[in-house]
Parts: structure tokens; C-alpha cells; sequence
């Protein structure tokens, strides 16, 4: 059974669920708090914890299994930046799919036309970072609050229609993302914590937007492709960063972007300028450096995040790399700080 709500009636039942609301931590005088209500009963079971952490910065935690399959249909409208992490579960959005592995970066801006259609039998798990766009201005704009050039298409005018992308969220993201999930303290200490975690993923948004932003404007001409493959060799490129610890193999991928298997790796190389395991290769030392530098982690859960079964091997090719091997390269870092 198929449930279709418009996106106001949607509103309307989770406005209805803030009545079980129960404050975790009492409303201060600058107006911190932590919440969590039911998810709407009549839509499915479980909850969702709100917690603002300052003026213009907030968490949201969603865990809940639908009771039917839903599809929610209207018009979005981002007053603030939001950024959502998949955990667990999958859904589409415009037709497009999000799930686990992924984020979705909405910029703020005026009503962009949306449908979303969640699935029964599996769990949600998301966390949603939102800013106000006068919080990514004080810490990434000018004296004058502009941003960058590669940051402005964030934030919008009212007049302007909203955005949004996906994207794929890295080892260094997903440790973070479950630190909020499991942090361990209470009142003042967790707000502290969860703070500085927040401001630990928007250093790594922002440096991934940047990134992405500068690789479109650098990118060198492509030759002609035949229609419809430069996205699947994106979509390619999508699959194996979202599946570091087991891959698929070549012709698995192949089949998955509905490629054969001489066009996929051609056009690999015509885009990206390396083979599909050579980029997969490259990727996983990067963001193992990342991790060792952000994380606390052994090598060897370093090794296995990044999809190295032998920890042998992985500080071999760390050090063949980087210069040193990994537990170096960390005590390196530890000193300079």
C-alpha cells in the first residue's frame, strides 16, 4: 500500500508530533535546547531528536520505520543551508535516489518543486545539519560577508529557485556522523561536543564543495562521448567512492551503469585521466591520510574504512605514497600541532 500526502499535510502531522515533545536539556536564555518527539504514528514508528546548538546552527537525528510506502508531494523551500546524511535506508527525491553512503547539499533559496518516495521494511537513519546563511558568511566570507566565488552558489537570494546535489560522503564524514550519534555526554559537555563535530563537517563540506567547484571550472575538454555516457562514467565514479571496503568488479560496474566494459574503462580514462582502480586506488590513500589526521583510530581500522583488507599492504602503499608510513605520518601531525 502506497500512501500519497501533499507536502503541507506532511507539515501538518509532524507539527501535530511536537506535541509529545520532551526538552532532554531546559530552554537556556540564549534559547540552546534538545529535544525529541515521536515520528508521526500515523506514518510509522520511531523518533526524531532536534538539538540547536547556537543561534543559526541546529541538528536533526531521524530513526524511524514507515508503515506504508510514502510519497510526499509539493514544493521545498530552504530558508537556511541544509545538509543531510544517509546512515541507513533509501529513498528517492525527484526521482533520484539517495542511500546510505550519500549527502544531500540543499542550498537556501525560494520553493523548488519535489517528490519523495520513502519504502517500508528498512530503517531511516539521517542526520541533518542546518545553518543560517549569516553562519557560513562569519566563518567563510569576506569583511564585507560575501563568500567565495566557489561557495556562493550555496546561498541564493529569496527570488531565486533552491538547489541541491548530491554527493559522496567520505570515511573522515561518516566517523564524525557517528560520533554525533554516539556521543557520550550530557548537558553543556554535549553541546560542546556535538558543536565542534558540526564544525569539523562543515570544514569538510566546505573543502569537498571547493573541490568540486574548482574540478568544473579546470576541468580539461573532454572528447566527445556518445549521449549519455559522460553520466554514467560519473555514476561510475559514484559507485566505487560509495563502496570503498568492497568494490565492485569491473564488469560488476559495468553492468551497474549499463556500460560494457571497453567503453567504461575509455571513457574512465578520457575523463578522469586514470583507470577506474587507479582513481579507486588514489581516493583511498587520500582519505586515509584524512582520517589519520582527524581520528584517533588504529591503522588498522584506518586500513579496513578505506577498503584495505591487509594492514601490511595498506603501510606499504601509505608510505610509497606519502613518505612515511602511517603511524609516523600521525605522530608527524600530533607534533606539529
Amino acid at each position: 500500500m502506497t500512501i500519497t500526502v501533499s507536502k503541507q499535510a506532511y507539515k501538518e502531522l509532524f507539527q501535530e508530533a511536537k506535541e509529545t515533545t520532551t526538552y532532554l536539556t531546559p530552554k537556556d536564555q540564549s534559547n540552546h535546547w534538545d529535544s525529541i518527539c515521536q515520528y508521526p504514528p500515523t506514518l510509522g514508528q520511531g523518533w526524531i531528536r532536534g538539538i540547536r546548538l547556537r543561534e543559526g546552527i541546529w541538528l536533526s537525528i531521524y530513526d524511524y520505520q514507515l508503515h506504508d510506502d510514502l510519497v510526499v508531494r509539493g514544493s521545498d523551500y530552504f530558508q537556511g543551508l541544509g545538509f543531510s546524511f544517509f546512515l541507513q535506508g533509501e529513498y528517492t527525491y525527484n526521482d533520484v535516489p539517495h542511500e546510505a553512503g550519500q549527502h544531500l547539499v540543499c542550498g537556501s533559496g525560494n520553493e523548488a518543486p519535489a517528490v519523495r518516495k520513502e519504502f517500508t521494511k528498512q530503517r531511516f537513519l539521517q542526520i541533518d545539519l542546518g545553518l543560517q546563511p549569516g553562519v557560513l558568511r562569519s566563518f567563510m566570507g569576506n569583511d564585507s560577508g560575501e563568500l567565495p566565488p566557489e561557495l556562493q552558489h550555496l546561498v541564493h537570494s529569496p527570488e531565486q529557485p533552491s538547489n541541491w546535489h548530491l554527493s559522496t560522503t567520505t570515511p573522515v564524514m561518516q566517523s564524525i556522523a557517528r560520533q554525533i550519534l554516539q556521543c557520550p555526554y550530557q548537558g553543556i559537555s554535549r553541546r560542546i561536543d556535538l558543536e565542534s563535530k558540526v564544525l569539523q563537517l562543515l570544514v569538510l563540506l566546505v573543502e569537498q564543495e571547493i573541490k568540486l567547484h574548482t574540478e568544473r571550472r579546470t576541468i580539461l575538454p573532454i572528447p566527445p562521448l556518445k549521449p549519455g555516457t559522460l553520466g554514467r562514467i560519473y555514476y561510475a565514479r559514484e559507485i566505487l567512492l560509495r563502496h570503498l571496503d568492497c568494490p565492485p568488479s569491473l564488469s560488476g560496474l559495468a553492468q551497474q551503469v549499463k556500460l560494457n566494459e571497453y567503453t567504461l574503462k575509455q571513457g574512465f580514462r578520457k575523463v578522469f585521466g586514470t583507470t577506474v582502480f587507479g582513481y579507486l586506488h588514489e581516493y583511498r590513500l587520500e582519505q586515509a591520510r584524512q582520517l589519520l589526521e582527524a581520528q584517533d583510530m588504529k591503522t588498522s581500522e584506518v586500513a579496513q574504512a578505506v577498503g584495505f583488507a591487509n594492514r601490511g599492504y595498506f603501510a606499504a602503499l601509505f608510505r610509497q605514497k606519502f613518505g612515511l608510513n602511517p603511524k609516523e605520518y600521525r605522530k608527524q601531525g600530533t607534533n606539529d600541532c
